[in-house]
This record gives C-alpha cells, sequence and structure tokens, in this order.
C-alpha cells in the first residue's frame, strides 16, 4: 500500500517565517522541497525533495523559545519525519529591550531542551536539526531599528555569539546534530581570533555580512543559499540515506504509474 507523505518541519522564528518568501530571489524553503542546489562541490549539488518529502514552514515572526514552546503542542504534523529547529535571534534581544524578546541565557538553553525533549516531538522519533542563530550585523540593525522609529541598541554580535554557542552546547550534550550557521557566517567574513567580532561596531563594517544578512538581522538570498547548502551538507554526511537521491518517490513515475482502463484524450 502507497504510503502518505513523511513531512520535514521547519519550526522557528522569522527566519523560517521569511525563507518562503521569494519576492527578493532565492528562498530556502522553496528550493529545500523543488529546487537544485547549483555547488561548485559535486557532492553538495542535490536534487529537492519534492514527491518525497513535504516541506512543512511552521516559523514564527518575533518569537522566542519561550512563545514556541506554548505553540509547539499545535502545529506538529504528523507524520513528521525529520524537525528542523531555529530559535535564539529574539532571545538573544538585550535585556531591557523596547521588544521585550529577551531570555535569559540559562532558561534559552532549557527551552531548547524542552523542545527537543517535548512529546509533541518526540512521541514521533523524528530526525533533529539545530541550527543556531546567524551572527548579527550591528551597522545594518541600527539603521534597520532607526527607520522604524526604534531607538536604542537592541542587539550586539557578542550577546548573539553566547545564544549560538549555547545552541551548539544544548546539541552536544543531548546527541543533537547542529548546523553551526554562526560560526560558517562569521569565518565566512574572515574573523581573526583575538580581534572584534565581524558585524560589531568596534570594526568597520564587513561587506560578507552585508551579503548574507538583509536587515543585519534576517537572510539575504545568499544567506538563504548558504543555509541550504549547509543543511545538504549535514544531511549527505550525517544521514546520508535520507538524502534526496536516497529516497524513492511516495507514488511512482508516470511510466510506472497504474494505468486507468480508458483516458480522455488530452488529459493530464
Amino acid at each position: 500500500m502507497l504510503g502518505q507523505y513523511d513531512q520535514f518541519l521547519l519550526f522557528g522564528d522569522s527566519l523560517f517565517q521569511q525563507s518562503c518568501n521569494q519576492d527578493r530571489g532565492f528562498a530556502f524553503a522553496p528550493a529545500l522541497q523543488d529546487g537544485i542546489l547549483e555547488s561548485p562541490v559535486a557532492e553538495l549539488q542535490h536534487k529537492a525533495f519534492i514527491r518525497r518529502l513535504d516541506i512543512i514552514n511552521r516559523g514564527f515572526s518575533g518569537y522566542n523559545t519561550s512563545q514556541a514552546l506554548e505553540v509547539l503542542p499545535h502545529i506538529v504534523p504528523i507524520p513528521a519525519h525529520a524537525h528542523m529547529i531555529l530559535f535564539g535571534a529574539n532571545d538573544a534581544c538585550l535585556p531591557g529591550s523596547e521588544s521585550g524578546q529577551h531570555v535569559p541565557l540559562e532558561v534559552y538553553k532549557n527551552n531548547l531542551r524542552r523542545i527537543i525533549r517535548h512529546p509533541s516531538i518526540q512521541t514521533q522519533s523524528p530526525r533533529l536539526i539545530l541550527v543556531t542563530p546567524p551572527p548579527v550585523n550591528e551597522y545594518a540593525c541600527e539603521e534597520s531599528d532607526a527607520a522604524k522609529g526604534i531607538v536604542g541598541t537592541r542587539r550586539t554580535a557578542e550577546h548573539t555569539m553566547a545564544y549560538a554557542d549555547a545552541c551548539q552546547r544544548v546539541g552536544q550534550d543531548l546527541g543533537v546534530p547542529v548546523i553551526d550557521l554562526w560560526d560558517w557566517c562569521i569565518r565566512m567574513a574572515k574573523y581573526e581570533p583575538g580581534h572584534p567580532l565581524p558585524g560589531s561596531k568596534r570594526v568597520e563594517r564587513n561587506g560578507y555580512l552585508d551579503e548574507v544578512l538583509s536587515d543585519g538581522l534576517h537572510l539575504s538570498p545568499a544567506g538563504y543559499r548558504t543555509l541550504l547548502e549547509l543543511t545538504m551538507r549535514h544531511i549527505q554526511r550525517v544521514w546520508p540515506d535520507q538524502s534526496p537521491d536516497a529516497l524513492a518517490f511516495v507514488h511512482p513515475s508516470w511510466p510506472d504509474a497504474p494505468k486507468a482502463e480508458t483516458q480522455d484524450a488530452g488529459e493530464a
């Protein structure tokens, strides 16, 4: 008997909510579902998950991990094959900032553990991926906030680094693979240990972070393309049996599909 489509859940904040938006060009979620990643590295070029898995976007703009725990029991699809969890950009707002999104670091770590261990997730024994929040570009964040009439600094490069490190540690503690988006971007931004972080206003504005972050916080099309490449690198390294090439169509290709006894001419 032919089965249902398993589902690959993207659970996170605005970084996932906006990952479907193609107004600016390349978008992560549509490409994961039905796109081709062009890469100079042959093993990173991939078919998409179309007809193999359904990509389900459950991104919630502005949410921190405490709010995520409130909605989690209501949004997990069945059957859920894999979960990709990306929170921390809002938790990492500075204490006392106008948005009220800040979550203390230890609470953030505990919230991530609670999300991973939540019965709504564990009952289906899915494969899990944690993603660290990306760096922030303080220059662009300040410009974006000023355009919205927001006064004062809400995020810093150093504070966000602590949350990315905490996400990495939670993954290590629980045996959950982590895509370290923060580390990749920082290395690509030519960070030199012992110097201020790229994105900090203590150093010159960083061109790479301007390229991968649209407003200092959210991913640009180039940033989402980077996330897709890191995701496929992870799947092929950790779960090679789950790469699109290794998964069969849920329903057969047209030449092998069941044929009706009669078919109207021109029927598609």
